[in-house]
């Protein structure tokens, strides 16, 4: 990719409350997964970068953990890791729900943000999800909630308004030639998208207790000598599930490991997609307890 005086190129830190389309956007935005979705709030454990490519520019996108008012130490530690992205960032996205009303915690985030001295351009996610007169009363509660440098209502998932998002962000991010190959569409280590994509597998679908006491470690990711039968290199993956308390861990296996079998199925179809190669995925599921609040356990696992 060749860089003329108009192009443009920075970071961009994705913020929002918990479930606020975060994950959602920056997919949509690098046109593949690079962040785990979920219905369940909280689901997005580090920062993600992902890249989108213009010919005009390039977005490295960082999809942060919802801020939120924190109950343990992972709590403390995740605000943190928010906080501190925002200072090393040319522009901040502040997403907030078109189908949810503007509440307590978007002013918390909105007090934060405050303080920035980074633009700040506030997003309606989810615009399709309501009626145009919702929308409109949407925007008007954004733009009293702060001074922001631009409102862009976008739907991810209808494909709606993200050009325009991307051109709005691209306007703040100074001249620039690219930061990244071009093709290139996320500095992540694959341990650590691995252990994204085993997670957001074991969520789906499971009750409300489970998303903040679950944590994945990837162990190992060793060749084996032989490739696959059709050809393709042969991967052993060794990864540890962490739980808080042994209901939980009943809940993750299932009855007669049925439930833990369907994770790595899924699993692996995006572990596979994502390495290009053939993979054995075995999965362990181990309690922890009280891990969010145990420093040792913090550290262990990655916080």
């Amino acid at each position: 990719m060749t860089a003329t005086p108009e192009y443009r190129a920075g970071f961009v830190c994705i913020v929002g409350r918990p479930n606020a389309g975060k994950s959602t956007l920056t997919n949509a935005l690098v046109g593949q997964k690079v962040a785990i979705t979920s219905g369940r709030p909280q689901t997005t454990r580090h920062t993600v970068r992902g890249i989108v490519h213009r010919p005009d520019g390039q977005l490295v996108l960082v999809d942060t953990p919802g801020l939120h008012r924190p109950r343990t130490l992972l709590g403390e530690r995740l605000n943190e890791l928010v906080i501190g992205t925002l200072a090393e960032v040319d522009v901040i996205a502040f997403c907030m729900p078109a189908d949810q009303e503007v509440g307590p915690g978007d002013r918390f985030i909105a007090r934060q943000l405050a303080e920035a001295r980074t633009p700040v351009v506030a997003i309606a996610t989810k615009a399709d999800k309501v009626a145009p007169e919702r929308l409109a009363q949407h925007l008007l509660d954004i733009s009293e909630l702060g001074e922001w440098a631009d409102i862009v209502p976008v739907s991810a998932t209808k494909d709606y308004q993200l050009d325009v998002l991307v051109q709005v962000l691209l306007g703040h991010l100074p001249e620039s030639p690219p930061l990244y190959p071009d093709g290139e569409l996320t500095d992540e280590p694959d341990a650590v998208m691995v252990a994204e994509l085993v997670r957001e597998a074991a969520l789906e679908g499971v009750r409300d207790e489970l998303p903040h006491s679950l944590a994945v470690v990837v162990e190992e990711i060793v060749e084996r000598d032989t490739p696959h039968r059709d050809g393709r290199r042969m991967l052993d993956v060794r990864v540890e599930l962490y739980v808080e308390r042994d209901s939980q861990k009943a809940i993750v296996i299932g009855a007669k490991g049925a439930r833990l079998r369907d994770v790595g199925t899924k699993a692996r179809r995006g572990i596979e997609a994502l390495l290009g190669a053939a993979v054995y995925l075995d999965l362990h599921v181990r309690v922890a307890k009280d891990w969010q609040r145990d420093p040792k356990y913090l550290h262990r696992l990655g916080f």
